[in-house]
């Protein structure tokens, strides 16, 4: 079966989507050598670079393949549906939502299957999760391009059971076509580990990974930390993600609250950058109204950092027993939270403890099989 894998996902700047394939990538070359694959990439640096952290150029039956085109032009729904039957494809993944529309008709399946992983409806759950973003300005065209994926693909994976159950109402699944909709839960790349030598203690640190954008709640958080810093716990506060200039809440906040000098803004790291942020960070923090997955919380975990996040969407089935859950947007409960963690040495010591067990039962390994399996049923159908 050959199978074209759509690795265009894959930025300058990996984002949640880009590690998603990324990982699978690195793991399909491990797990599957009966099936060839095509990775797709439009530029040559990306897939050299690809290549060096994953090392799938040792498999045989994976070969790259170039796109003259971007994921959104108009040009790549043409060339991507001359692609797929140029290249004999059975099995077309799109590790995000953007998929040739033509190649796949509604209500029966085509001579290739369609592939889609969705890993969150939030524009269409959360209408104004992110009001300046361009899916909230284009929102119906969205919600009628999400709705034709969820018509076309022949199983779409999602990355939690909450996702699924989303996708499954947001898209409008009618209940025959339910079965194809499959959780298949992200890994930990064991690249995040705890620290070999343990980190010299030092002022406590609160750390937050992830983007700007209003349910993120990061507002909430630099709140949060005005209270812990005005009970007079001297702690400082590290966010790590890209700068967002269409977001100046949090900065404006920590302004107004006097904490710009204690808050570190690091912008974009890489995973090596990122691991040691985790094992030097006190306690890790992901106070979100909303997410898909949640990755950061096990990544966190892995690295033996205590998590407190919120008790929302997928969060509390990615943390399990193994973080402090709090009702999001609520700084009060947060700050008491953050406080106990960081207070009470065995509370810390209890959930890196568990955090550190809990994050072992979610590997990319797993996330491969279970993904080629759907490949099969799919061209199976």
């Amino acid at each position: 079966m050959r199978i074209v894998l759509d690795a265009r996902w894959i930025f300058e700047q990996i984002s949640g989507i880009g590690c998603y394939t990324r990982e699978l990538i690195r793991e399909l070359a491990h797990v599957d050598r009966e099936n060839e694959y095509l990775l797709l990439f439009e530029h040559r640096h990306l897939a050299d670079r690809t290549q060096a952290e994953t090392g799938f150029n040792a498999a045989p039956n994976i070969q790259v393949k170039h796109a003259p085109c971007g994921l959104f032009s108009a040009r790549n729904q043409r060339w991507l549906r001359a692609f797929l039957d140029e290249h004999h494809a059975r099995v077309y993944h799109a590790p995000n939502y953007m998929i040739p529309l033509f190649r796949f008709p509604r209500g029966r399946a085509g001579h290739v299957r369609c592939v889609t992983t969705i890993h969150d409806v939030i524009p269409l759950a959360l209408p104004n999760h992110a009001p300046r973003s361009r899916k909230t300005r284009l929102l119906p065209l969205y919600r009628r391009l999400m709705k034709e994926v969820g018509a076309r693909s022949d199983f779409i994976i999602t990355v939690s059971d909450f996702s699924r159950q989303d996708t499954i109402q947001h898209l409008a699944i009618p209940s025959e076509r339910a079965g194809r909709v499959v959780r298949v839960y992200n890994g930990v790349n064991p690249l995040f580990h705890p620290p070999a030598i343990p980190v010299e203690p030092g002022t406590q640190e609160i750390l937050y990974v992830g983007r700007f954008d209003p349910y993120k709640e990061l507002v909430t958080l630099v709140e949060a930390f005005a209270q812990l810093r005005q009970s007079g716990l001297r702690a400082r506060l590290r966010v790590i993600g890209p700068p967002d200039p269409r977001y100046p809440e949090p900065h404006e906040r920590a302004r107004a609250l006097g904490l710009e000098e204690l808050i570190s803004w690091s912008g974009y790291l890489s995973n090596e950058e990122l691991r040691a942020a985790y094992q030097r960070a006190a306690v890790f923090v992901l106070p979100s109204s909303y997410e898909g997955f949640g990755l950061p919380v096990l990544e966190a975990m892995a690295c033996g950092t205590p998590v407190v996040c919120s008790n929302a969407t997928s969060l509390p089935e990615v943390a399990g027993d193994a973080a402090l859950l709090v009702e999001p947007g609520q700084p009060a409960p947060l700050a008491d939270a953050i406080r106990r963690v960081l207070t009470d040495p065995a509370l810390a010591d209890d959930l890196r403890t568990r955090g550190l067990h809990h994050a072992k039962a979610f590997t990319w390994k797993r996330a491969a099989q279970e993904t080629v399996d759907i490949y099969r049923r799919a061209d199976a159908l």
